[in-house]
């Protein structure tokens, strides 16, 4: 039997990998936490945000502009429509598409949730000095942007 040289958690913080996918279970409580008034998850939200900048997307698009499986925007979609935050018309010239917009009541809870949103996100940077989380938005953006195409949903 060969002796452990590294215990697996050294191993693993050395890792960009698992430290990246640490730090977005803790974003993802952190916003849970922030934002558990409106009952909405990262990627709803981010579906939702989307739609406040571009009114009448497809589901293909909204995949594109938010980096998430195109299935898995149909259903963040389905359960947004059921809860009357999203509505969903058929386009005017491609009758096999459905386009996406915010109801009023939508709009309303999306800039309403900007406010816990921002709290999530400053308390998540918050162990950073302020003056390196430009710094660290940087660093993540270039690694995003250099990384993308292996991405299974790249963003456009």
């Amino acid at each position: 039997m060969v002796a452990a040289v590294d215990s697996p958690k050294s191993q693993l913080s050395d890792r960009p990998g698992h430290l990246i996918r640490r730090l977005h279970q803790i974003h993802v409580a952190m916003f849970l936490e922030e934002c558990a008034a409106y009952s909405l998850t990262p990627v709803q939200y981010a579906v939702m945000t989307v739609l406040a900048h571009r009114p009448g997307m497809d589901q293909i698009s909204i995949a594109s502009e938010a980096a998430i499986d195109r299935t898995n925007v149909a259903d963040v979609l389905s359960r947004l429509e059921e809860r009357g935050i999203v509505s969903r018309q058929i386009s005017p010239t491609d009758r096999r598409m459905k386009l996406a917009v915010l109801t009023d009541e939508g709009a309303r809870i999306t800039r309403d949730m900007e406010v816990a949103m921002q709290r999530a996100q400053d308390r998540f940077l918050s162990p950073l000095p302020a003056d390196r989380r430009g710094e660290f938005m940087k660093l993540l953006a270039d690694l995003v942007e250099a990384n993308n195409a292996f991405s299974r949903a790249p963003a456009r």
